[in-house]
């Protein structure tokens, strides 16, 4: 392991490009320099692959699993059996940003769909002239009035696929990278894990070092939440996994493990074993390839009844890699002691009033009025029910005229708030926000004439709502 240094050295510092005396100078006084402090111990020889035979073995033992055991996964057959560099980055790629914070079987539709409408780099840089009409309002109002009639108002294709897939800024990211590529690097992506950081918008260490050793080969290591569990279980790490100084560990042991050969295939059965094998609860012990590797299997079978060395102990209460003295090993939990996390901060709770305005389209269909979010934040560039945040505590007769009164401002007429009718809550769990809708309704039987300085904003069927970029929230709402 490569041990941190001290930044420090003979008493200097730099700044302004020169270096700087960190003690004063007066005429006939001695200059005082100030020691640099130690530098941190490397991490006990138990937490680390020290043994070059038996990194060979868990390597060998590992890949010959994945062979027989990996799932088949339609990014997996891309990489596999594409030949062009570029187009077996991009398939890798798109998978990664997409298998953010998501669940492998609810992304494969979504990779399947995508890569048929956008299955090169040049296809997505395009992406943005490209329109869709399924969710656009295209016919007069009723009531004879030219609002609304202009050119139809249309939205990125991007947003629409991604709907319903969640952190929304992942698509945004992903189209805006692809342009770079090729605007800017002649469509070609960069061949290696520290190129693809630091050029493309949205790629981090991880979807880095991903594509680099499944499209190119490189010898890179990787570590998301299935690799951290497997490297804390199999080395006994009860530290924070998610402070910064154990992820450092984690990609050091992940880059002093990666099989030179076989790179992307060994990442991938890392992650794999994590994610089928190695789970965060019940995990299925007996069936793992590297068990024999397993420090925690190893401490759970034998502390009790061998006189094996505690691992806890390694660093007489002073290793940065054990779990904290107040926290010791839990013999009912077994190898699910690790990895260990800070308590996960709440989501906070807020309520939003949402407003479904319903009226009679051409040929008697109920329409919806939806608007368009901001193009930056929560569910950027979606479509949604008018909607308000309310302040906490609010009675039901205060909503109603909160409501009212930002429906007035926003539609230029007045609207009674007794007209409003409670349809019910909707809850929904982002990651960090406990979001209940308030749900209302308000029929309309006349034309309105909308703001154009306000968010773009359309008619639409129930049909073609279920088309349009709207989230999974909206269609709980409806």
């Amino acid at each position: 392991m490569i041990q941190l240094r001290a930044a420090a050295a003979g008493g200097l510092r730099r700044g302004g490009g020169r270096s700087v005396p960190t003690g004063r100078s007066r005429k006939g006084a001695s200059t005082r320099r100030v020691a640099p402090p130690p530098a941190p111990a490397p991490p006990p020889a138990r937490h680390l692959f020290s043994d070059p035979a038996e990194v060979e073995a868990l390597r060998r033992n590992l890949l010959a699993w994945y062979d027989e055991c990996k799932r088949d996964l339609p990014w997996r057959r891309l990489a596999a059996a594409e030949p062009d560099a570029d187009r077996r980055a991009y398939a890798v790629w798109v998978s990664e940003i997409m298998l953010q914070q998501t669940q492998v079987a609810t992304v494969i539709d979504y990779y399947n769909r995508w890569m048929q409408k956008w299955p090169t780099l040049q296809a997505l840089a395009q992406a943005s002239l490209e329109v869709s009409t399924a969710g656009a309002w295209c016919c007069p109002c009723p009531h004879g009035s030219s609002s609304n009639t202009s050119p139809c108002l249309l939205e990125q294709e991007v947003n629409e696929l991604w709907a319903g897939l969640g952190y929304y800024s992942r698509g945004k990211r992903l189209q805006e990278a692809a342009k770079k590529v090729v605007s800017e690097l002649a469509g070609q992506m960069p061949r290696t894990a520290e190129a693809l950081q630091k050029l493309l918008p949205g790629v981090g260490r991880y979807t880095a070092g991903a594509i680099a050793s499944i499209s190119y080969g490189q010898a890179t290591g990787v570590v998301d939440g299935n690799v951290i569990r497997v490297l804390c279980r199999l080395r006994c790490i009860g530290a924070d996994s998610s402070s910064a100084a154990v992820i450092d560990q984690l990609w050091d042991m992940a880059n002093a493990l990666v099989d030179r050969s076989r790179p992307g295939d060994f990442n991938q059965a890392l992650m794999e074993l994590g994610a089928t094998v190695c789970v965060p609860k019940a995990p299925l012990c007996g069936e793992c390839p590297v068990k024999q590797h397993c420090q925690a299997r190893h401490r759970k079978l034998f502390s009790k009844s061998a006189p094996v060395p505690d691992v806890e102990d390694c660093g007489v209460g002073g290793c940065p890699l054990c779990p904290p003295a107040t926290e010791p090993w839990d013999s009912s939990l077994g190898v699910t002691n690790f990895p260990r996390k800070a308590a996960k901060k709440q989501p906070r709770v807020e309520r939003t009033a949402t407003c479904v305005l319903e009226r009679r389209g051409c040929h008697g269909a109920s329409q919806y009025l939806i608007v368009q979010r901001p193009s930056s934040g929560l569910l950027a560039g979606l479509w949604e029910f008018p909607s308000f945040p309310l302040a906490q505590g609010l009675q039901e007769e205060e909503q109603r005229e909160v409501l009212a009164d930002h429906l007035q401002a926003w539609m230029g007429q007045p609207v009674a708030a007794g007209s409003l009718q409670l349809t019910g809550e909707v809850v929904h769990i982002f990651s960090h926000i406990h979001q209940t809708y308030v749900v209302y309704s308000l029929p309309l039987h006349g034309d309105i004439t909308l703001d154009p300085a306000l968010s773009p904003s359309r008619w639409v069927t129930e049909k073609e709502f279920h088309a349009s970029a709207v989230s999974t929230a909206m269609k709980k709402v409806l």
